[in-house]
């Protein structure tokens, strides 16, 4: 399997790290992150974080489930390959309609066959009613000769409902505020969290096996002394840690979370096809990736571009 290294940008907008609020399709209206954003933003060029930003981002919304995000598999799991649904009776009906929503896509289509037909590449796709608005990929499966050979995303049992808020989630933000959309079917949603998660899956497939991990491992540690040393950034334990990752927690985990939203956007690329639609949805994502993610336009600038009508992109 071909490996090639995480890349970590310098991050010029700290924006909440680790987690982002959830916005309700009612009250997404009321709440407003920009102050917030622009207090914890006033970054020097190097790109060193400020305490305030850390402590913020630490306190906010989970999104995913951190424990299981940086989990691994016991080394006694024997992968068999292809997809493997572990779904309880009483969720099996809702993820079924999830699941043929996302595949409804030729972006689906193909990811999920990609991982179906693998022999040498086990996914396993649960749903649980922990975190039941959010998603997590987790339980990585590592081989010294092949890199990830396995991978579990865990979804929520209510992913067709709740926004995560539009730092580090500008696709799946954007889907909120267009009520059309939302109240037409609702498993667009829960099929754009899943194309999310698909996104974590194919990236870490291509990572620095060895560096994927090692971040994995000091990621927790690093919150974990964070909110013990009086919130100091400049500790020399968190400095060599950032050193060893390859970029502070803020940038592998933002780095992280926009290659999920650019695949989030590939499959919203091939499911809203309605032209008035299409122009406001795409439109609202370019406004907020400029707004919270600026410093990774380019990466869904390249999703637009794949099609000549993505309206405000071109």
């Amino acid at each position: 399997m071909k490996m090639i290294r995480t890349t970590c940008f310098p991050l010029l907008l700290t924006l909440l790290l680790w987690f982002a609020p959830v916005v309700s399709p009612v009250a997404r209206q009321g709440v407003d992150h920009r102050s917030d954003v622009r207090r914890l933003s006033a970054l020097p060029p190097t790109g060193r974080i400020l305490p305030e930003a850390h402590y913020a981002a630490i306190r906010a919304y989970n999104y995913h489930s951190l424990v299981y995000t940086f989990s691994d598999a016991p080394p006694s799991t024997d992968p068999s390959g292809g997809i493997r649904e572990d779904i309880p009776d009483q969720y099996r009906a809702k993820y079924q309609k999830w699941k043929t929503e996302f595949l409804s896509t030729e972006t689906g289509r193909r990811q999920w066959e990609m991982y179906a037909q693998n022999p040498q590449f086990t996914l396993t796709i649960a749903v649980s009613s922990d975190n039941r608005h959010g998603a997590s990929t987790g339980k990585y499966k590592w081989s010294d000769a092949d890199g990830l050979v396995g991978a579990t995303i865990v979804l929520g049992s209510e992913i067709d409902e709740e926004f995560p808020g539009p730092v580090y989630y500008p696709v799946m933000n954007s889907l909120g505020w267009s009520e059309e959309l939302y109240t037409a079917d609702k498993d667009i949603l829960a099929a754009t969290k899943i194309a999310h998660e698909f996104g974590h899956v194919l990236q870490a497939s291509h990572a620095d096996a060895r560096l994927y991990q090692l971040q994995n491992k000091l990621m927790p540690n690093y919150r974990t002394i964070f909110l013990t040393n009086g919130h100091d950034v400049h500790d020399p334990r968190l400095i060599e840690m950032a050193r060893q990752m390859g970029g502070t927690c803020v940038e592998v985990w933002e780095d992280r979370e926009y290659w999920g939203e650019a695949n989030a956007m590939l499959y919203l690329r091939d499911r809203v096809l309605e032209k008035g639609l299409r122009c406001y949805l795409f439109a609202r994502i370019r406004r907020t990736v400029e707004e919270y993610a600026k410093n990774y336009a380019e990466r869904f600038k390249r999703v637009a571009q794949s099609e000549p009508d993505l309206c405000g992109w071109q």
